[in-house]
Order: C-alpha cells, then structure tokens, then sequence
C-alpha cells in the first residue's frame, strides 16, 4: 500500500481545512517545494497535491507552486483541483505530472474523464468527494444526489489509473477513515482505490492495509502535526 503525503495548496502556500472549509485553514509551510523535498527525502515515493483555490475557480491558480515542487522532486506527483478540460490536462502532464485527479468534471461531464483516460492512459484518475455516501463536487460546495459507487462503477471500462476516494466529514478532523465506505467500494469496482480524508494514526493506516484491497492512503495533517510518524508509517505499508 502506498502512502500518499498530500501538499494541499491555498495563496501559495501548504495548508490544511476543516472539512473542506476555505475559512478553517492552518498553514503549515509557506514553501511548498520545500515540504515537498521533505517527503521525498523520508522516503516517500509519491506526493499528493491539491489546488484549493483552483478547486473553487474551475481552473489552475497555484500553477506556480506546483511546477516548483515537480522541479525539485524526482517522484511521480497527482493533482486535483480546477482540472475540468482536456487543454488543462495535457499542459500538466508535459510538465511532469504523472497523473491529474478530476473531481467535479467527473459528476458534471463524465464523457471528458473517459476521452482523457484514452488520450492519456495511466495519467488519469478519479477524485470522488463524498458526503453520507452522495458524491459532492465544486470544492465540496456542492452536494448531489449521485452514489459513489453508482458513479465509480461508470468508469471501470474507461482505463482511468485510480480512484481517490475523500469523506468530506473525516477530511481534517483527525478522526480516523471512513474504512468500512472506503473498503466497500475498492471491493465494488476493479480500479485501485486510494483512501483519504481522516487518516491520522498508524492505526488507521493498519487497518486500511489490513483489508487488503485498499492500494493506497493519503495522510496531511497528521504527518504535519506529527500524528503519524513517516519513517514508521513507510515500513508499515512495505512489509
């Protein structure tokens, strides 16, 4: 199981929210590469980037940061956030990106995550937000009546390379995964699932390896606050 150190970016800088609040936010490194090269130099051998801002305006905003970290770090990075276009997708992916998360698109145009999955194979993954099972898009602004798995399971024949699975209510709160969703779900559809949103103690992180069908997790705040130790949680997830 591969753990994914996320790097979520708001005013160029690394912060956490609250459940998806842009008012809830803490800032953890004002340089960005800088955190980045500090996962990487533990042993972490992927990043998990979010662009707030470009989450809520429908395209990139933290362009910049972005770049900065993929220039520093020689390890494959995924990014969500204001990725709604195939134009979007191809300037990230000849910039390096190994692979772009597409989350609102996903809901409200899922014809464009199926023809970038064939034009891009293997750069592409599902991001699916969700709120007591309902899928929730624009930033989490936005709730629909769409179930996560009736969504995932439209995309097994489009080749897209993971789902990221995201419980809006654990998201930051430091109060543990939704497991049982999450395993639920990697269970119902034949795409690798990535859990994230709550995950905040080696015991969390034991549990999602213990089901044995979870392919990866994505921790923040408790990395940052210490909650998790990195090099433990590594040789976790190896053995």
């Amino acid at each position: 199981m591969i753990l994914y150190p996320a790097i979520d970016l708001k005013d160029g800088q690394a912060v956490r929210l609250v459940h998806g609040d842009m008012d809830q936010t803490t800032v953890f490194n004002d340089d960005p590469a800088a955190q980045a090269r500090e996962f990487v130099d533990a042993g972490c051998e992927w990043l998990h980037l979010v662009d707030l801002n470009g989450a809520f305006a429908g395209e990139p905003v933290n362009a910049a940061p972005v770049e900065a970290i993929l220039k520093a770090c020689p390890v494959p990075a995924q990014l969500g956030g204001g990725i709604r276009d195939l134009k979007t997708i191809e300037t990230w992916i000849d910039k390096g990106l190994a692979r772009v998360i597409l989350g609102t698109v996903a809901v409200e145009n899922p014809d464009l995550v199926r023809e970038a999955a064939k034009e891009f194979p293997g750069h592409v993954a599902v991001g699916l937000d969700a709120r007591n099972g309902f899928v929730a898009t624009k930033g989490w602004a936005t709730e629909t009546d769409i179930q996560v798995t009736d969504l995932a399971k439209s995309f097994e024949v489009a080749g897209i390379s993971a789902i990221i699975y995201t419980d809006i209510l654990r998201d930051g709160a430091m109060k543990g995964p939704n497991i049982t969703a999450t395993e639920a779900l990697a269970r119902a559809v034949n795409i690798p699932v990535i859990a994230s949103g709550g995950v905040s103690s080696m015991a969390d992180l034991t549990a999602l390896k213990g089901t044995g069908v979870i392919s990866g997790a994505i921790s923040g705040r408790a990395l940052y606050d210490g909650a998790i130790d990195l090099s433990t949680a590594l040789s976790l997830l190896k053995g």
